[in-house]
């Protein structure tokens, strides 16, 4: 009587090798044999082993009862599992569509750095025609770069239009400037400002992302698809965006234009209005040392002794409303 082969699911195999075939003929002409068997003939059931030990040929008619039809079996069950998944999602579309859109309840929050990561990545990876972002915070982490890179490079590929506005200081960070020329190359348009109002990403003017406000930890994401909400986010980065200044950066600039003096423009506007280091640092997206170094060459410059009466030089001399006046 035949036992079943000895073999397990690490090594079935389902194409005959030239071998298997000669052996099967073999068998096949009443041969005896009972050394190794292939495993191909094995796992199509050509052959099984006697209660002596001994290679008994089957009919491929039996073999394929025993071998195909578990398989087409565990197949049909797959589609059926398919099927039943693909059914599933379709009703719960049909929810997702009864919540969010029918009863206007069109914002969604999204909990966790990497969800949120995942999820405007996924979005941005379907954008078809335009792609929105705002960029507080000065120079972002290079392996954030590089990871945006990727995608952006291919939205751009697929004629989507890019506009994207960050702070006056990211016009100092290595890593953003050679991020901003490779997608600047493939036709993005970047502005800098001195203060972006928030981070906001909107995708085809259908779907935008901010940061939840109550949120410090920046943990927290909205996701807005209320037409009219869009519309007025895309309605303050138009606004930010014709006021912004373009970047244009050159491989061989070290430093491009509208840095220095700007920057310190608004520090020192920020710290007459009582503003701490901290605080102008969070606000124009550079760290409290640059802040008070800015701080520090301008009371060099005045002859100031301490910040009260740095403030007090620069209302008496009205030097920043004489470089606002001309400005061009």
């Amino acid at each position: 009587m035949c036992t079943d082969p000895d073999i397990t699911c690490q090594e079935l195999t389902f194409e005959v090798c030239e071998e298997g075939l000669s052996l099967y003929a073999r068998i096949l002409s009443g041969e005896s044999y009972e050394g190794e068997c292939p495993s191909c003939l094995l796992s199509l059931g050509l052959v099984c082993r006697s209660s002596d030990g001994m290679l008994a040929p089957l009919t491929p008619g039996v073999a394929s009862g025993r071998t195909l039809r578990p398989m087409e079996a565990a197949m049909e069950a797959q589609q059926n599992s398919l099927a039943l998944a693909r059914a599933s999602l379709h009703r719960a579309e049909e929810v997702y569509r009864t919540v969010y859109r029918t009863n206007s309840a069109q914002v969604r929050t999204i909990t966790g750095a990497d969800v949120i990561s995942v999820t405007i990545r996924s979005v941005v990876d379907s954008c078809r025609t335009e792609l929105l972002t705002a960029q507080p915070g000065g120079g972002r982490p290079e392996e954030l770069l590089e990871r945006a890179l990727t995608s952006d490079l291919a939205a751009l590929r697929r004629d989507v239009r890019q506009r994207t506005i960050y702070q006056h200081t990211v016009r100092s960070h290595g890593p953003t400037l050679h991020y901003i020329e490779q997608v600047c190359a493939a036709g993005a348009e970047v502005r800098t400002l001195e203060e972006v109002f928030d981070r906001l990403i909107v995708c085809d003017r259908k779907i935008a992302f901010i940061p939840d406000p109550h949120e410090e930890r920046r943990s927290v994401a909205l996701a807005v698809e209320h037409p009219g909400m869009i519309r007025y986010l895309v309605g303050i980065f138009d606004h930010a965006w014709e006021r912004a200044t373009p970047l244009l950066h050159e491989p061989t600039e070290h430093r491009p234009p509208l840095l220095t003096d700007q920057n310190r423009r608004a520090v020192l506007q920020l710290m007459v209005n009582g503003y701490t280091d901290e605080t102008i640092a969070g606000r124009l997206g550079m760290s409290t040392r640059t802040v008070a170094t800015h701080v520090r060459k301008a009371s060099e410059l005045l002859g100031s002794r301490s910040r009260a009466q740095l403030a007090y030089l620069i209302a008496k001399t009205g030097v920043l409303e004489d470089a606002t006046a001309t400005a061009p």
